[in-house]
């Protein structure tokens, strides 16, 4: 699909949010072009005007897209269910901490406590929640939604600030919202070659302009994949995903990350048929044009590249624990915990929803990523998964 990247990408005053655009074309003036992952993290990540931090983020049916957590609260019971599993296999201990990234209004976090509270409270007796939330506009809401469970709440501002758990870190649709570096192939033949896609601003608007890469670990990374294909070729690299994951190991002690999004091996994301990424921009469930629409007041997103992802998480010291689509691992976690089905029409469509391949249930993934967990410990929600390494291309 045509990801709406033009050579010169105008916007009229009103697309979006103005402090925002005005903040955005003072700093290119200074500096003359920046990286487009400079420009998207102002776009989503600003903390008074940007897109998540300044709480416009709208999610669900009337939102600009829709999640799993979207389907209501069945979503949140069933991966309390694995989180429970998660501490059994580490013998139960009694300093383990939940902690999501990613939170938005808390939701989530509110059906997996109600969950635990009724049906596991043995292990909700001895856990703590952690909330990994940067933008005050986002915790208030979180705290208001999550006042029945307060006492076992806590925030912090990043995975850096962070201290280091046993545990469960979970996230959903948190990595592709990560500010990412756009490439380009240019050139033909002995001369073709990579050039990375900057900012710059004009008299109107903003265009692209491309630059030499530069950046070392760019390079390091391109070195990965596939040479490009002879025509026009564009696509994406998300070093944040790779400082996230080497952060994050850093802070855990024992137990799993276990990232929920939707993504692409290495050689499928980086098909010569992929001839414009996966980056896209959107607003009320629809595709925006241009990346310079509505700034401010859009989301951007990107496909994970997940080959990447566990491979560096290898490099940092987790087990890759299990790789799989959201319906092998919802009715792999059923299949291990039955007293997780319910009956109900309405669950039973929420349930539809979350597993059914035309519905959410093949375009998320799961990546379970481990550390000091026996082997021998699978979790249920991989027991119908192939395996994981020749999922992800790395066998």
């Amino acid at each position: 699909m045509e990801s709406g990247r033009g050579e010169a990408d105008d916007f009229t005053m009103d697309d979006g949010d103005l402090e925002l655009i005005q903040i955005i074309r003072d700093g290119l003036r200074g500096r003359g072009t920046a990286p487009f992952a400079w420009f998207m993290e102002q776009a989503l990540y600003h903390p008074e005007h940007g897109y998540y931090g300044s709480g416009r983020c709208a999610i669900g049916r009337r939102g600009d897209y829709f999640t799993s957590v979207s389907v209501g609260p069945l979503f949140g019971k069933l991966m309390a269910g694995q989180f429970a599993e998660i501490w059994e296999a580490l013998d139960r201990p009694d300093d383990f901490v939940i902690i999501e990234q990613g939170a938005h209004h808390g939701e989530f976090a509110i059906d997996v406590l109600k969950a635990l509270h009724e049906k596991e409270p043995e292990f909700f007796a001895v856990l703590r929640y952690r909330i990994v939330e940067p933008f005050p506009v986002l915790r208030r809401r979180q705290r208001e939604a999550l006042r029945p469970f307060i006492e076992k709440v806590e925030w912090a501002a990043s995975v850096d600030e962070m201290e280091r758990f046993c545990g469960v870190h979970f996230s959903n649709e948190l990595l592709d919202a990560m500010p990412v570096h756009l490439l380009r192939a240019a050139g033909k033949g002995e001369a073709r070659s990579w050039h990375e896609r900057y900012v710059e601003r004009t008299s109107c608007g903003f265009t692209f302009v491309d630059r030499p890469v530069s950046d070392a670990r760019l390079r390091e990374r391109l070195a990965k994949i596939p040479p490009p294909p002879p025509e026009r070729y564009e696509t994406e690299i998300n070093l944040a995903a790779l400082d996230w994951i080497n952060a994050l190991a850093g802070k855990l002690l024992r137990g799993v990350v276990l990232v929920a999004d939707y993504g692409l091996a290495r050689e499928a994301f980086y098909a010569p048929s992929r001839r414009t990424g996966t980056l896209q921009c959107y607003a009320e469930h629809r595709v925006l044009p241009s990346l310079f629409e509505r700034i401010g007041s859009s989301d951007m997103t990107t496909h994970v590249e997940w080959t990447s992802l566990a491979e560096h998480a290898e490099e940092c010291g987790l087990r890759i624990a299990g790789f799989t689509d959201q319906h092998h691992f919802l009715t792999g976690l059923l299949s291990s915990h039955p007293a997780l089905a319910s009956a109900g029409a309405e669950k039973s469509r929420a349930l539809q929803t979350l597993i059914h391949p035309e519905f959410l249930g093949t375009k998320f993934q799961f990546l379970a990523l481990a550390k000091e967990v026996s082997s021998a410990n699978s979790l249920g929600g991989f027991k119908f998964a192939r395996d994981a390494r020749t999922g992800l291309g790395l066998a």
